[in-house]
C-alpha cells in the first residue's frame, strides 16, 4: 500500500501535468505542503541571526560611540523595517505556493526570471562557501583543543588549506549536505533545534559571564568615543540601514520558505517574534557577553568561539563550540543552500532538480576554494558588493510588480505557461521594462559601491537600489497597470487546484 508522501507525489504530479516541462519541475510546482507554522517561521529567522556573523554585528552596534538606549532604538526601527519587507516579499509566494525564482517570473518573464535566480544563486554560492570554511575553522580550533597532536596536520597545505582544514571542511560539508538532501522537512526539523540550542548556550554563556564580573562588569555602552548630536544622529541613520542591509540577503528569498506557510497569519506571526523579539534579546545577551570580556580578560572578544573556548569546564566549552557550530550550519542552510537549490533548478527544471540545483552549489564551494577568498578581503569587497548591488533593485522590482502593477493578484497557472498566450510570457518570455529597470538601478548602485567619495552613502546602497528599482519599473510599467486593474477585476487570480 503506498505511503501518504508517495500518494501526495502522485497526484502533485498528475496536478502539474498541464505545466510546461520547460518551466515546472515536482520541486518548483506549487507546493502542497503549506504546514510551516508560526513557530517553524520564527526558527527560521533564529537560525538566520544566531550565527557568529549575526554575533559580531550584533555587538558592533554598541562600538559606534552611542547610549544604550539609542542603540536599541536603531535596532528597533531596523529590525521593524525588516519585518514590514518580510511580510511583503512573502505574500506571493505564500499565496501561489512557489518559490522565489518562481514567483520572479510575474515581474521578469518566463525566462526573463533566470536572471534574478542566477544572480541570487552566486551571492548564496559564494556566501556558502565562506560560511562552510568559517565552520570548519570553528571544528579545527575544537579539535586541537582537545586532540593538540593534530596540530602536525596543520604544518603543510594545498591549494591553501591545512590537511586538518581540508579534514574540517569535509566534515562540515557533509553535513551540510546530508542535512539538505533530506529535503525541506528535515531542513524544518533541523532549524527547530539549531536556533534554540544557541539560546541555551548564549544565555548560559551570558550567565557564567556575570556570575564571574559581576553586574558591574557589564556596560552597554562599548565604545570610548564621544559623538557629537549631529554625528550621534547620523551613527543612528547609519545604524538602522545597516540592520537591514545585514537582512538584505534572506529578505529577497524569503518566498523560498513563506511558501510553506500555512497561512499569511502564521508568517507575520512568526516574523513578529523572529524578528523584532529575537533580534533585540539576542543584541542585549550579545552585549552582555561581549562587555563581560572585557571586564573578564582586559579585551574586548567580538568572536564568539573565542569567548566559548576560555571558559574553563572542558565539556562546556565542547557543547558551546558545538552549539555554535549548529548554528552556522543552520544559517548557512536556510540563507546559502536552499537558495541557489531553488534557483539553479528554476534554469532548466527537467535537468536541474532541487536536490541537484544544492549540489552544484556544494561542488561548486569547493571549486570557489573559500579560505583564498576570505583571506583576501578586497577580492570579497569587489566579487560580493558588485553581486549585492542588484539586490535592492531585485526586491525593489519584485515588490513593485506585485502589489503596484498586479494589484496582489498572482497567475499561478501563467508561471508557467511558456506560449505567447501566457500572461507573463510578455516578449519571448522576457519583460523588457523589468529588465530596463533594473540596469540603470545597479550601475547607480555600483557606482556607489566603488566610488571612495560616495562611501558615506554605500551604507545605504540597499535603500537607494530599491527605491531606484521600483521607481523605474513602476514608471516603465504604469500602462501595464491600467490594463489589469478591469482584468483583475473578473478573473481568479490563484489558481493552485
Amino acid at each position: 500500500m503506498p505511503n501518504h508522501s508517495e500518494v501526495t507525489s502522485r497526484v502533485a504530479s498528475e496536478a502539474n501535468a498541464q505545466y510546461s516541462p520547460r518551466l515546472c519541475n515536482d520541486d518548483l510546482a506549487p507546493t502542497r505542503d503549506q504546514n510551516w507554522s508560526w513557530c517553524n517561521i520564527f526558527s527560521f529567522w533564529m537560525s538566520d541571526v544566531h550565527s557568529m556573523g549575526g554575533y559580531v554585528v550584533a555587538a558592533s552596534f554598541f562600538t559606534l560611540g552611542l547610549a544604550s538606549w539609542q542603540v536599541l532604538l536603531c535596532l528597533l526601527v531596523g529590525i521593524c523595517i525588516v519585518q514590514l519587507c518580510a511580510n511583503l516579499v512573502a505574500k506571493p509566494s505564500q499565496m501561489a505556493g512557489v518559490p522565489y525564482a518562481v514567483i520572479s517570473r510575474q515581474a521578469f518573464g518566463v525566462f526573463g526570471a533566470n536572471i534574478p535566480a542566477i544572480i541570487r544563486g552566486l551571492i548564496a554560492f559564494a556566501w556558502y562557501g565562506i560560511q562552510t570554511y568559517l565552520a570548519a575553522n570553528a571544528l579545527m580550533l575544537v579539535l586541537l583543543k582537545f586532540f593538540p597532536t593534530l596540530s602536525s596536520m596543520t604544518q603543510s597545505s594545498w591549494l591553501g588549506l591545512s590537511q586538518l582544514g581540508w579534514c574540517c571542511f569535509g566534515v562540515m560539508w557533509l553535513l551540510q549536505a546530508m542535512v539538505f538532501w533530506h529535503g525541506m522537512n528535515a531542513i524544518k526539523r533541523f532549524i527547530d533545534v539549531a536556533g534554540p540550542a544557541v539560546y541555551v548556550v548564549m544565555v548560559a554563556l551570558a550567565g557564567w559571564i556575570v556570575y564571574k564580573t559581576g553586574f558591574d562588569g557589564i556596560s552597554f555602552t562599548l565604545a570610548s568615543k564621544q559623538l557629537s548630536t549631529g554625528e550621534q544622529t547620523w551613527q543612528m541613520i547609519t545604524a538602522t540601514a545597516l540592520v537591514v542591509s545585514y537582512f538584505s540577503g534572506p529578505l529577497l528569498n524569503f518566498g523560498d520558505f513563506s511558501r510553506y506557510g500555512k497561512s499569511m497569519g502564521e508568517i507575520r506571526r512568526g516574523n513578529r517574534w523572529g524578528l523584532p523579539f529575537n533580534f533585540l534579546l539576542f543584541s542585549i545577551v550579545t552585549v552582555v557577553i561581549v562587555s563581560g570580556t572585557q571586564s573578564l580578560f582586559g579585551r574586548m572578544i567580538t568572536d564568539p568561539i573565542e569567548t566559548v573556548s576560555m571558559v574553563g569546564n572542558d565539556v562546556a566549552v565542547a557543547i558551546g563550540l558545538l552549539t555554535m557550530i549548529i548554528a552556522t550550519i543552520g544559517i548557512n542552510i536556510v540563507a546559502n543552500f536552499v537558495s541557489p537549490a531553488f534557483d539553479f533548478s528554476n534554469c532548466s527544471p527537467q535537468k536541474i532538480s532541487f536536490r541537484t540545483g544544492g549540489m552544484i552549489a556544494a561542488v561548486g564551494s569547493v571549486l570557489l576554494t573559500p579560505w583564498n577568498l576570505f583571506q583576501s578581503p578586497e577580492l570579497i569587497h569587489y566579487t560580493l558588493d558588485v553581486l549585492g548591488a542588484f539586490i535592492g533593485p531585485l526586491f525593489g522590482i519584485l515588490i513593485a510588480d506585485f502589489y503596484l502593477i498586479k494589484r496582489s493578484k498572482v497567475y499561478v497557472d501563467d508561471l508557467f505557461d511558456d506560449t505567447p498566450k501566457g500572461r507573463y510570457w510578455y516578449r519571448g518570455g522576457f519583460n523588457p521594462k523589468a529588465i530596463a529597470a533594473l540596469l540603470p538601478s545597479v550601475a547607480i548602485g555600483l557606482v556607489i559601491s566603488f566610488i571612495p567619495s560616495l562611501h558615506a552613502v554605500a551604507n545605504f546602497s540597499w535603500f537607494i537600489g530599491v527605491a531606484l528599482g521600483a521607481g523605474c519599473y513602476r514608471w516603465l510599467a504604469r500602462a501595464d497597470r491600467e490594463a489589469s486593474v478591469a482584468a483583475y477585476r473578473t478573473t481568479v487570480a490563484v489558481q493552485k487546484d
